[in-house]
């Protein structure tokens, strides 16, 4: 009984080993294969940019950048050189688009899901998380996206 226990023990342990060693090969096969946009070595460095200006300049002066799929936050159509970054204490975003001057700056008002108690809620208040200069850039992919800008955003 002994001596059976022993050989079902030594064939699985020889089964594992096997698997387990196959694939280890088989990984580094898949892992020798895969590209990526930095290449083969992920520890090298990422290649830096170029700078890109913004294509709008001061705010009010150009046309607002249409969206091309429901529910897109707007791209913000000006710089925002000469703002203050956002602090927990100051967003200067709020003073041209929150809701106590934003029909005398004649700006677009921030969106209702962007309040709480007519205040600007905390989890909207940094606004560069989802909106974003415009930027006259070629994609970093090759893609052909189109969207529906005639749709009503």
């Amino acid at each position: 009984m002994m001596n059976k226990h022993f050989r079902l023990t030594l064939a699985t342990l020889t089964a594992v080993v096997l698997s387990v060693g196959c694939a280890t090969s088989y990984d580094k096969l898949a892992y020798e294969k895969v590209q990526s946009m930095r290449g083969t070595d992920v520890s090298a460095a990422d290649a830096t940019f170029d700078a890109k200006n913004y294509l709008g300049k001061k705010p009010g002066q150009q046309p607002l950048v249409a969206r091309t799929f429901n529910g897109q936050p707007p791209v913000i159509p000006h710089t925002l050189d000469n703002f203050d970054e956002i602090t927990l204490e100051d967003n200067q975003c709020v003073e041209c688009h929150g809701l106590a001057r934003y029909k005398e700056k004649n700006a677009p008002k921030m969106a209702d899901s962007h309040f709480q108690d007519q205040k600007v809620a905390m989890t909207r208040w940094q606004c560069n998380t989802c909106h974003v200069p415009q930027v006259d850039a070629v994609p970093l992919v090759k893609q052909n996206f189109v969207g529906n800008p005639g749709s009503k955003l």
